[in-house]
């Protein structure tokens, strides 16, 4: 889009993120299209930080970013806002929505990551890695690893996959390339569809009851909380596993606990409710868990990825008055 003035680009995020996510090339690209202001916004308590904002035509906010009302934030000339990362629920109020700002994510961008995560969990989590790494450190001998884990092994195993989401939709299709057999519930997904996306759809319970595998990548909804209930856990197949890279609100905790403990399922788990667990909690040392501290999404060097997907956002919104990947208010009921 074309403009007399010069556009200005504003962040709003946490201390110290910016760095991590846009390197110089991405900031001399930012240049080249508009005015940069060098203040990060991490509060809009201050006269300040609401005067900068008054006078951003494009803000790029991430993790720690303030809410952003319009009015109350002094919002000014604000046309659009980047994110990069992945939801906008967190800082975001409704008035942005109906105020005809411009709002895009690099959800998908982030979804890379937790995709990749997921798959080479699952495929450890059928070979069970982790339980033989631990024999084998603690015998220090040769062992028939058949005779003992009977069955392991990726060949026509199958993996359930909750939610066709961004990270769902990833995680079909870097699996379509193993020998496994894919089932997948999503109530916005028909038979076709879910053909389409290399799986067999199925109900909810099936899914629980079916798989050696069950991954979660639904969004954390009221209607979604504990989907993994104690009731569909008592459903899984004997040492079959549960993966949850989405929110651990899906996961009733206690529920899961109790079938771990018991020996009857093993979990891969990167999010948990609540978040951090309890010291106590026998998830952290049990041998048939992987728990990790939400780490499967951007983190380290992914972050430049978040930061030059949200260069390309704002470079399309400049220069054609639309986004690539935009956040449309209509589907926030049913994404993450």
């Amino acid at each position: 889009m074309s403009r007399s003035t010069p556009w200005t680009i504003s962040f709003a995020m946490r201390p110290g993120l910016r760095p991590l996510l846009f390197g110089e090339t991405a900031m001399q690209r930012l240049s080249a299209l508009a005015d940069v202001h060098s203040e990060v916004i991490d509060d809009l308590g201050s006269p300040a930080a609401r005067e900068l904002l008054h006078a951003t035509d494009v803000l790029i906010t991430g993790w720690g970013c303030p809410l952003i009302t319009p009015g109350k934030s002094t919002t000014g000339r604000l046309q659009a806002v980047v994110h990069a990362a992945g939801t906008v629920k967190n800082h975001l109020s409704d008035a942005v929505w109906t105020s005809g700002i411009a709002v895009s994510s690099a959800a998908d961008a982030n979804a890379t990551p937790v995709a990749e995560y997921t798959v080479a969990q699952i495929l450890l989590a059928n070979k069970r890695m982790d339980e033989m790494r631990a024999a084998y450190r603690a015998e220090r001998a040769g062992a028939d690893w058949t005779e003992r884990f009977p069955g392991i092994g990726n060949y026509r195993r199958t993996v359930g996959i909750v939610g066709a989401s961004r990270i769902g939709r990833r995680v079909l299709n870097h699996l379509a390339a193993f020998d496994l057999d894919l089932l997948l519930h999503d109530p916005y997904v028909d038979d076709a569809g879910a053909q389409e996306l290399g799986a067999r759809r199925v109900d909810l319970d099936e899914i629980f009851r079916a798989s050696d595998v069950v991954t979660l990548h639904a969004p954390d909804l009221p209607e979604t909380r504990h989907l993994a209930d104690a009731r569909r856990i008592a459903l899984m197949r004997p040492g079959s596993v549960l993966v949850n890279t989405a929110r651990g609100r899906l996961v009733d905790t206690d529920a899961l606990t109790e079938a771990v403990v018991s020996g009857r399922v093993r979990a891969v788990l990167d999010v948990t409710e609540p978040e951090v667990l309890p010291a106590g909690s026998p998830l952290y040392d049990h041998p048939g868990v992987v728990l990790t501290p939400h780490v499967a999404g951007s983190i380290g060097g992914e972050l430049r990825r978040l930061g030059d997907a949200a260069v390309d956002e704002v470079e399309s919104w400049l220069r054609t008055g639309r986004f690539r990947t935009p956040v449309r208010p209509e589907t926030l009921a049913i994404t993450a």
